[in-house]
């Protein structure tokens, strides 16, 4: 429902590097204009260094996490689902949005997300993690930060495994990462953080 911002308007920190600071901008206003499920989004006016204000349309977002995955025969695990916007389904690595609790507002905790996520849309666990880096998916409209983890010593979850949302039907696919990454090079995956995930695996390999 349309309602002002918590969101600090007007507050900018300083950084040390001028160039950041001649092109921040810092919000004067921001109005929420949809808020679903977990997503917000909102007009919010921001105002430059020289004085001009500008408005923008911004999807306020938790953050999510991705998980690269390799069981013991070098097969990356991915799923399989029908994605609404794309008009199509995609294959991608395991991947979720962080929870907010509903009370306090506090964003759950990447490391513990990524476990979730991996065990609800693959059902394995993992036994080595590792974080990848971080990356913003959409940051021309978006704030959606993502965490990319890689799992490694698989085990099955077994009885009582945590299971998808009801509104998620997934596929499970094994794929060689030598047939991956040549599928990522010829351009027959299309989600980013699936290409990201697969790519920088790559690179590690190659040292």
């Amino acid at each position: 429902m349309p309602g002002m911002s918590n969101l600090p308007v007007g507050r900018h920190f300083p950084s040390p590097d001028p160039v950041e600071d001649r092109l921040a901008e810092r919000i004067v206003d921001s109005t929420v204009v949809h808020r679903g499920h977990y997503l917000e989004v909102r007009v919010e006016t921001t105002e430059r260094a020289d004085g001009s204000r500008h408005r923008r349309d911004v999807v306020r977002h938790p953050g999510a996490v991705a998980v690269v995955a390799l069981d013991e025969a070098d097969r990356l695990l991915l799923v399989r689902q029908w994605r609404q916007p794309a008009g199509r389904s995609l294959l991608e690595i395991p991947a979720g949005t962080l929870d907010r609790d509903p009370v306090t507002g506090a964003v759950e905790d990447p490391e513990l997300a990524s476990r979730r996520e991996l065990e609800e849309e693959t059902g394995y666990r993992a036994a080595s993690w590792e974080k990848l880096g971080t990356f913003w998916t959409a940051p021309g409209f978006a704030s959606e930060l993502m965490h990319l983890y890689l799992a490694t010593d698989l085990v099955a979850a077994g009885h009582g495994r945590l299971t998808p949302d009801a509104d998620e039907a997934l596929e499970l696919v094994r794929l060689p990462v030598a047939d991956a990454l040549a599928a990522a090079e010829r351009g027959d995956l299309h989600d980013a953080k699936t290409l990201i995930g697969i790519l920088l695996l790559g690179r590690r390999r190659r040292g």
